[in-house]
């Protein structure tokens, strides 16, 4: 049990120690938190030099507003093997607490990294939105179960339900 439990942890530390440099730079910008963005990504598979899967997300703002969203992310890089339905967590930042209703949907980009034996572990850092206004720092490692390595450029692209 102990030794299953180490995988995951063991590679959500790499996840993260491969996006810090990212995680450092995003994080010198002057922005506050203005909520939680949840997603659930579908199953896929990596197709070596990237891969391509749906989301639906839900965006929890500090003022008590939610907001669904719907969309894809893309990565490009290393990204082999399979992942079964996973979720993704981040808060997200932005330069004011003003902001429109659905002013999550746009284009983000950034790194991404995960590893997956069974059970694994991954974190994503994008930037973009709205005039690329909004960051979203990873607020849990995503959780997920295949077969996968991937490590390199992500792509989400979010639009409002």
């Amino acid at each position: 049990m102990i030794g299953t439990l180490k995988k995951p942890a063991i590679a959500a530390a790499l996840a993260l120690a491969c996006l810090q440099p990212a995680i450092s730079e995003a994080r010198n910008d002057a922005k506050v938190k203005i909520g939680i963005l949840r997603c659930v990504v579908s199953e896929g598979t990596g197709f070596i030099f990237g891969s391509s899967k749906d989301l639906d997300c839900t965006f929890d703002a500090a003022n008590g507003d939610t907001e669904r969203y719907y969309g894809q992310i893309n990565k490009f890089g290393v990204d082999i093997g399979f992942t079964n339905k996973a979720s993704l967590s981040w808060a997200v930042l932005a330069p004011t607490r003003d902001f429109s209703d659905g002013a999550l949907a746009g284009r983000y980009l950034g790194a991404s990294a995960e590893a997956t034996a069974g059970v694994g572990a991954g974190a994503n850092i994008l930037v973009g939105g709205s005039r690329d206004t909004f960051s979203l720092q990873p607020l849990s490692v995503q959780g997920q179960t295949g077969l996968n390595a991937a490590v390199g450029v992500s792509e989400l692209i979010l639009d409002q339900i």
